[in-house]
């Protein structure tokens, strides 16, 4: 497949790898839609790297949940953490991500 040989990232002695055949068919908008998509998977797993690293080092003074009395200081590290924190803290942290992804981070063709 020759359609996108001229693409960013395209280098030899491979140009352009695509093994399992998702873009067999030379389709630019499904081609585009997997670059962004690839693109945004990386980047959530560089902040989840960062995530589960930083806190090994380094903690927000003050409460996480000021009404259950939960420190920052006193979160678990790890998966350990996710038990910890409260319902409405994992609802928030939900309602964030999903307006990110709707508004915030949407790329058009």
């Amino acid at each position: 497949l020759r359609a996108f040989e001229n693409e960013l990232g395209v280098q030899p002695p491979t140009g352009f790898w695509d093994p399992a055949g998702y873009c067999t068919e030379g389709d630019a908008y499904d081609f585009f839609r997997r670059r962004v998509v690839e693109i945004k998977h990386g980047r959530v797993s560089m902040l989840a790297c960062l995530g589960y690293i930083v806190p090994e080092y380094f903690r927000f003074p003050g409460f996480l949940s000021p009404s259950s009395a939960i420190k920052f200081s006193e979160l678990p590290t790890g998966l350990a953490a996710i038990t910890k924190v409260p319902a409405l803290g994992w609802f928030q942290t939900v309602i964030f991500i999903g307006n990110m992804e709707l508004f915030a981070c949407y790329q058009d063709p």
